[in-house]
């Protein structure tokens, strides 16, 4: 029973076996085995976008931290969600990487507006020399609340970004969870909604370590690849990184992952939803926020249940506390089942 994080659950076996075919003999080392190239066909296909720049890095925090440094100068702003993955879960990647630029919280919900990024953007003044200059604005997505960004949403929001010329960053650790959700394709979650460069994730949903930088103005590549060595993210073994993005890719492998972990969150919220259990925030992929009683945290506990509690379990058993529970592709329903029963 185990829904602590999408990160902790195994490697796909499809992906793993492709790791494994790629470790036989030699292959040129920082990108240019032949898989990569197999990789860069996929991507672009999948994401409808022939002239798209495709590099691998093992790590989300490193896919977001140098992409936004590439479209971001050190006195430069970065507009986001208070509650954004690169302000609660990066630990000031995004700045150490662009050399100090400054991030601009948006709002007080796990998503921006509209109307509140637009005033943000307002504040930063660009003709005052002693102000931080506009930059680029990024949008988490699934947002770190388990909600999904809809289409009409990011439309909205990439279009006050493009009123005031300002590139638009997407946080994708999660993004097949959200594709999947929206039943969208990978281009109308990016570039057809305004997105110029997209962290397309890969370790959360059943691979063992890569995150995709997709760029959709190619002119940024050069830039990308410098800040990618300077930053000690250009893997020199980069085959088994290729092999993991070429089984992801290969027949919409991450669609079906995605679309396993999505329908065991689902599952799991009917189940506690028929116990009477209320939700923080709505489910929408893989994520579930519930109120659950001290009392039923502690029978979890007991039984060997594990995620995240937002209290300790000392107190009044029948006080509702709050949780985060993370649902893997690789959960069985008996799993699923067996906690639902300590309810």
């Amino acid at each position: 029973m185990f829904f602590a994080s999408d990160n902790a659950g195994p490697v796909h076996p499809q992906i793993m076996d492709r790791v494994l075919r790629a470790n036989d003999g030699f292959a040129l080392p920082y990108g240019n085995d032949p898989i990569m190239d197999e990789v860069r066909a996929a991507v672009r296909q999948t994401f409808e976008a022939p002239d798209a720049a495709v590099y691998l890095v093992p790590t989300g925090t490193a896919a977001n931290a140098l992409a936004l440094a590439t479209y971001c100068q050190p006195w430069n702003t970065i507009f986001c969600a208070k509650t954004s993955h690169i302000q609660v879960d990066e630990c000031n990647a995004p700045e150490f990487f662009a050399g100090g630029a400054k991030l601009i919280l948006v709002g007080e919900a796990e998503k921006m507006s509209p109307d509140t990024l637009r005033a943000a953007i307002e504040m930063q003044d660009p003709t005052d020399v002693s102000m931080a200059q506009r930059g680029p604005v990024s949008i988490t997505q699934v947002t770190e609340r388990g909600t999904v960004h809809s289409l009409d949403e990011l439309q909205a929001l990439n279009a006050v970004a493009k009123d005031y010329g300002l590139p638009v960053h997407l946080d994708g650790a999660r993004f097949s969870n959200a594709a999947v959700a929206l039943g969208c394709s990978a281009a109308e979650m990016t570039w057809k909604a305004g997105v110029d460069v997209v962290s397309f994730g890969g370790t959360k949903n059943g691979c063992m370590g890569v995150e995709a930088v997709v760029f959709f103005d190619p002119s940024k590549a050069w830039e990308f690849e410098l800040r990618r060595k300077r930053g000690a993210h250009l893997f020199s073994k980069h085959r088994y990184l290729s092999a993991q993005m070429a089984a992801y890719l290969e027949d919409d492998l991450w669609r079906d992952i995605a679309q396993l972990a999505n329908d065991n969150a689902a599952y799991l919220a009917q189940g506690l939803t028929e116990r009477g259990i209320t939700f923080l925030h709505k489910v929408e992929a893989n994520m579930l926020y519930p109120l659950i009683p001290r009392a039923v945290h502690r029978r979890l506990d007991t039984a060997g249940a594990r995620y995240e509690r937002h209290a300790g379990l000392e107190g009044d058993a029948d006080a509702l506390i709050s949780a985060r529970l993370v649902c893997d592709w690789s959960i069985s329903r008996e799993d699923i089942d067996r906690f639902l029963s300590h309810f």
